[in-house]
């Protein structure tokens, strides 16, 4: 059979309904029907003093899954004067659709202006004074949309809802909001790996430490994380450069982690760590007791910009603030309030560590030692991000195998013990030490999954999961603005998806890891064209594309429609649950 022409199979036309409505239909050819979230209704001329008051469209229906017009989706639009205009004039109004042939034939995206002519003396002005109605129809057959400012029908993303947070409340109401924006961001990975840098900063401090001295350490670290994460913010919003990533170089990642390892081995006591002498003396005269404060303070500082450079909604909302006003001081005071959110549960963990050291003794080793092997494994996990994965599996397999031998896992009990600590321990060194040798194992065949290490042992199952993922689309991997622009260029008439990632990035990778690899969103993520822009390298060219599109840091994700215009209402900034982000996709 044939096939409608575009123009046979979608007729628009405009016309005026009222003296304040006007309509616009679609007349549809036969069995042909529109997707519901591909019909977009616009203002072509915004600056003609008529604006829309509201935008009201019937109802959809299900067509196998999916919301469809099967008739002309009935589109009315009320309207205002923006400024004081008279006599008659037309409006233009920009009309997006896409549509399919129950046969079987998909046609392109197509967007039309229609025009009529308005008579604005009829129209009131947009001062709030006159309540405008929707026209008259039988129930059901309108769903009214939620009242648009007027001059647009533009939504905001969540980042953009934050920022105004900033620019419409008082200061109280700001440090309130964002102190409890930070509270829940202590919850996210990027604040987890400062609970071992806390504890053992406070630990390494020796004998003497009390409640009262440790919780005011903590609070003096946590006081150094906020400056660090307010001082980058403001500059990041100011200029658009992100200080925290300037420190995601190799070699910054690889002294710091380096660090922790000196750390780890002073609390092993292969060395004692401590300033010399005649400094601690002068410093101990000037300050009482104090010493161990600057220390703390750096160790806060440097945390904040090196183990925990994640971007959340929060974060980035205050950051459009302060690049779109120049506002520095009231979005510092935002940031600084949600660096504190952040921090209280860090000063809970360490106060809890002076309130529970033990007294000096073989107990105080042992405390020692489990958090040496903490700051491996933070050391472990800062060097990650610039090893391949089998490389940091397997590193995490020595320290696994390390810790199973030191709590006995090799030693023999002698005499009957079933019950006793003993056999407890090396029970448990007897489990670490099999997954640390088959983390090992696996790491040298190639594995990356520390939850599967012996999948290079298992080609059936490996065969299985090529196959399965061969079925979903995989991301193209982009550094550059210019790579970026081909590809919405190339993919007109379709959706793009765009993830801004680097490998320093924690919650980047939990993304990938729990949620882009969840198989109701991969499927659902199939209905776009999957692109990846790598940050790691923070060059002038990631430097250039996050500025394009005002990305603060990773991770982002943004939607280009079909004409490759992006969707700025859908921008998602920070890490979303699989169940999140899917209804997020369906609403796209």
């Amino acid at each position: 059979m044939g096939f409608l022409q575009p123009e046979e199979a979608f007729k628009p036309n405009i016309s005026v309904v009222d003296d304040q409505t006007v309509g616009v239909e679609i007349e549809l050819g036969d069995q042909i029907y529109l997707y519901a979230d591909k019909v977009k209704i616009e203002d072509a001329d915004p600056d003609d003093g008529i604006d829309f008051k509201a935008v009201t469209m019937a109802k959809p229906v299900d067509h196998e899954g999916e919301s469809v017009f099967e008739t002309s989706p009935a589109i009315r639009i009320v309207l205002v004067k923006s400024k004081d205009v008279s006599g008659e004039k037309n409006l233009n109004v920009k009309l997006s659709y896409q549509g399919c042939s129950a046969a079987g034939l998909c046609y392109e995206p197509q967007t039309v202006t229609l025009a009529t002519p308005i008579d604005t003396d009829k129209l009131p002005l947009s001062d709030g004074s006159s309540i405008l109605k929707a026209p008259a129809v039988t129930s059901g057959e309108i769903e009214l949309a939620p009242p648009a400012k007027v001059g647009t029908v533009e939504e905001k993303s969540e980042t953009d809802r934050i920022a105004q947070v900033i620019e419409g409340g008082s200061v109280w109401f700001i440090i309130l909001s964002f102190f409890g924006f930070g509270l829940l961001l202590a919850l996210t990975p990027c604040v987890f790996p400062m609970v071992p840098i806390i504890s053992s900063v406070i630990v390494a401090q020796g004998e003497g430490l009390g409640t009262k001295r440790a919780f005011w350490l903590s609070v003096v670290y946590v006081l150094s994380m906020a400056v660090a994460y307010t001082i980058a913010g403001v500059l990041a919003g100011l200029f658009g450069a992100n200080l925290q990533a300037a420190f995601q170089t190799p070699w910054i990642i690889t002294l710091f982690a380096l660090i922790f390892v000196v750390l780890a081995m002073s609390m092993f006591d292969l060395f004692e760590l401590q300033i010399p002498n005649a400094i601690q003396s002068r410093i101990t005269q000037i300050s009482g007791k104090r010493s161990g404060i600057a220390g703390v303070a750096v160790m806060g500082f440097l945390s904040a910009l090196i183990v925990g450079p994640c971007v959340a909604a929060p974060l980035a909302g205050a950051l459009i603030y302060i690049g779109q006003t120049g506002d520095a001081l009231l979005g510092g005071v935002a940031l600084f309030a949600l660096s504190i959110g952040m921090g209280i549960p860090l000063v809970a963990v360490g106060t809890s560590a002076g309130k529970f050291m033990p007294k000096p003794g073989p107990w105080m080793d042992s405390v020692k030692s489990i958090f040496g092997v903490m700051l491996i494994g933070v050391s472990i996990w800062m060097i990650s991000r610039i090893l391949d994965e089998n490389i940091s599996m397997m590193l995490w397999g020595a320290l696994a195998v390390f810790v199973a031998v030191n709590i006995g896992a090799l030693e023999p009990i002698r005499g009957r013990c079933i019950r006793c600590q003993r056999a407890n321990k090396k029970s448990l060194g007897i489990i670490l030490f099999l997954y640390g040798m088959s983390l090992l194992l696996g790491g040298m065949s190639g594995a990356k999954d520390p939850l599967h290490p012996l999948d290079p042992f298992l080609p059936v199952k490996g065969a299985v999961s090529v196959e399965t993922a061969a079925q979903h689309k995989t991301f193209e991997k982009i550094t550059s603005i210019e790579e970026l622009e081909a590809i919405l260029a190339d993919n007109k008439g379709k959706r793009v998806l765009v993830d801004f990632y680097a490998d320093w990035c924690t919650a980047c990778k939990e993304l990938e890891e729990k949620t882009f690899s969840d198989e109701a969103v991969k499927t659902k993520m199939d209905e776009f064209v999957l692109v990846k822009v790598d940050l790691t390298s923070n060059d002038d060219a990631a430097k250039a594309i996050s500025s394009k599109y005002g990305i603060f840091g990773p991770p982002a994700i943004l939607f280009f429609d079909e004409n490759g215009t992006r969707i700025k209402s859908a921008d998602v900034v920070g890490f979303k649950e699989p169940q999140e982000f899917l209804n997020h996709l369906g609403k796209i």
